[in-house]
C-alpha cells in the first residue's frame, strides 16, 4: 500500500489508488486513514504486510509459482485524472502493460467462479488511468490472492473506468469538505475492522439519532445493535535498564542490554517491548532509538531515583485535525470544563462502586455522600468548585480504603500520604500514580 501520508503531503491534488480503494470499501475509513493519520494494525494488516514484503525487496526472490515479471514496485502519478499509484508488479512489452495486484485474502466465492471485491477492482482501475496517462496501452490487469494463490483477470471496460472516476471526484469533494463521513450503519465490514475502536460506528451512529431527537425503533433499538468493543490483547511488557555503564543495542529484531564490565547481561524481542525505561545513565544506541520510534514506542528517561526527566517517541499519531480541535478546547474555559465535569465525576462514581464492592461494612451515609459529590461534580460552574469537589470524594474515599484491602500480610493505611509516602500502600499508590502520569502524557 502507498504511503498515504507522504503521497498526500507531496501532491495533494492526487489521491493514492490504495486510499480510492478504501474509499470505496468505507469513505470513514478512507477519511481517517489519508485526511486525518489514522491508523491501527491488525493480525490481517500485519500478515499481509508480511506476505507482501517480498515485493518491495529486490533481492528477495519471486515466488516459484510465477513467471518473471519486467517491473516490480513500479510508482506513477496521474495530474489530470488526480491519482498516483505504486503497483506491486508491472509486465508487458514496452507499450503494452499489465498490472498485477497482490493482496493477502482469499478471491470471492460465487456460482460463476472466483471473482474480486470492489475496492479491488477499483485500485486496479486507477493504476490503469495512470498507466494510460503516461503513454501505456493497457486493456487488462490481474488480482492474485495470496492466501487461495488464484490469479483472477480484470478487464478494463467503461463501466469499471466510470465508476473509478466517479469515486475519485466523490472522494475529491470530501476532502474539500473537510468533514469526516458518517459511520456505515449495521455493516459487517466493521466487526473485524481494526479501525473500529477509532471510527466507534455503533456509537456514533447512536449520538446522531439521540442529537436528532429520533423515537428508537425495533430495527434501531440501540440494545440490538450496538455492538460490544473488544481490546485487542496487549502482551507487551515494558524494559527496565537500571544502572550505571548500561547500553541498549538493536541486533535483528532483538535489544539487547550491555555493560561495559560484564558484556551482554540481557536481551528481549522488539516486538514483545511496550516501552523502554532507562534509569540514570543507561544509554541507547542510534539504531535501537529509531526502530522503536518507528514501532511507536517510547523511550522514557529517568534519574537513577526514579525521577521522570523525559520522553521520546516517534511520529505516532498523524491526525493534525484532532490534535487542533483539542487545542481550542483546551483554550475554550467552557469547553475544558465540560470535559473535566465528566472526568471528575466517572472518577468520584468509579471510587463509590469500589467501595460498594469491596467494603461490605460501608455505611450508606458514606456511600450517599460520594453520590452527592459525584452529582455536584457534574454541575460545577467552574474549575475551583470542581477541585473542591474532587478533594472531598478523594478524603472520603481514602478514609475507608484501608478497609478493602485483604491481604493476609495485613497492611496498614490510616490516611493518603505522598512526597514521600510513609508506608507500603502509599508508596504502591504514588507509584502506580506516578506509572499513570507517563502513560497519560
Amino acid at each position: 500500500m502507498e504511503d498515504a501520508a507522504s503521497a498526500k503531503s507531496i501532491a495533494p491534488d492526487l489521491i493514492p489508488a490504495s486510499m480510492l480503494a478504501a474509499y470505496a470499501y468505507c469513505p470513514r475509513l478512507s477519511y481517517l486513514q489519508w485526511v486525518q493519520g489514522e491508523f491501527q494494525d491488525s493480525a490481517e494488516t500485519v500478515e499481509g504486510r508480511l506476505l507482501h514484503r517480498w515485493i518491495d525487496a529486490e533481492e528477495d526472490p519471486i515466488p516459484e509459482d510465477f513467471q518473471p515479471f519486467h517491473a516490480r514496485s513500479v510508482s506513477l502519478s496521474a495530474p489530470q485524472a488526480g491519482v498516483c499509484c505504486r503497483i506491486d508488479l508491472l509486465e508487458g512489452d514496452g507499450s503494452h502493460v499489465t498490472p498485477v495486484e497482490y493482496k493477502r485474502g482469499e478471491t470471492r466465492k460465487g456460482p460463476a467462479g472466483p471473482g474480486i471485491f470492489e475496492p479491488h477492482l477499483i485500485q486496479l482501475a486507477a493504476q490503469c488511468l495512470a498507466l494510460r496517462e503516461n503513454g501505456f496501452s493497457c486493456d487488462e490487469g490481474m488480482v492474485y490472492y495470496i492466501l487461495s494463490k488464484e490469479k483472477v483477470p480484470v478487464k478494463f471496460d467503461s463501466q469499471l473506468l466510470d465508476r473509478t472516476l466517479s469515486l475519485l471526484a466523490d472522494m475529491r469533494m470530501a476532502v474539500q469538505r473537510a468533514e469526516l463521513p458518517p459511520p456505515l450503519e449495521n455493516s459487517q465490514r466493521c466487526d473485524r475492522c481494526s479501525m473500529a475502536g477509532i471510527c466507534l460506528p455503533d456509537e456514533v451512529n447512536l449520538l446522531r439519532e439521540m442529537g436528532a431527537e429520533k423515537e428508537p425503533t425495533q430495527e434501531s433499538n440501540p440494545e440490538e445493535r450496538i455492538r460490544m468493543l473488544l481490546a485487542s490483547r496487549d502482551d507487551q511488557v515494558p524494559l527496565y535498564v537500571v544502572g550505571q555503564g548500561k547500553t541498549v543495542r538493536k541486533r535483528g529484531e532483538r535489544l539487547e542490554v550491555w555493560s561495559y564490565e560484564e558484556g551482554k547481561i540481557s536481551e528481549a524481542r522488539v516486538r514483545e517491548i511496550s516501552k523502554v525505561c532507562l534509569y540514570g545513565n543507561a544509554e541507547i544506541t542510534t539504531p535501537a532509538m529509531v526502530e522503536l520510534m518507528q514501532r511507536n514506542v517510547s523511550v522514557l528517561h529517568f534519574t537513577h531515583g526514579g525521577w521522570f526527566q523525559g520522553i521520546a517517541l516517534g511520529m505516532s499519531h498523524k491526525n493534525v485535525q484532532l490534535r487542533i480541535q483539542q487545542f481550542r478546547w483546551a483554550e475554550n474555559e467552557e469547553r475544558s470544563l465540560s470535559v473535566a465535569r465528566k472526568i471528575v465525576s466517572g472518577k468520584i462514581e468509579n471510587c463509590r462502586v469500589l467501595l460498594s464492592r469491596n467494603d461490605k461494612e460501608i455505611p450508606d451515609e458514606v456511600l450517599e455522600s460520594l453520590k452527592r459529590l459525584a452529582a455536584q461534580a457534574e454541575d460545577a460552574s467552574h474549575m475551583q468548585s470542581l477541585l473542591g469537589f474532587e478533594g472531598a470524594a478523594a478524603e472520603v474515599y481514602f478514609g475507608h480504603f484501608g478497609n478493602m484491602l485483604k491481604s493476609s500480610q495485613n497492611f496498614s493505611f490510616q490516611n493518603r500520604n505522598k512526597r514521600p509516602p510513609k508506608d507500603p500502600v502509599n508508596s504502591v499508590l504514588s507509584y502506580l500514580y506516578g506509572i499513570l502520569v507517563v502513560d497519560a502524557k
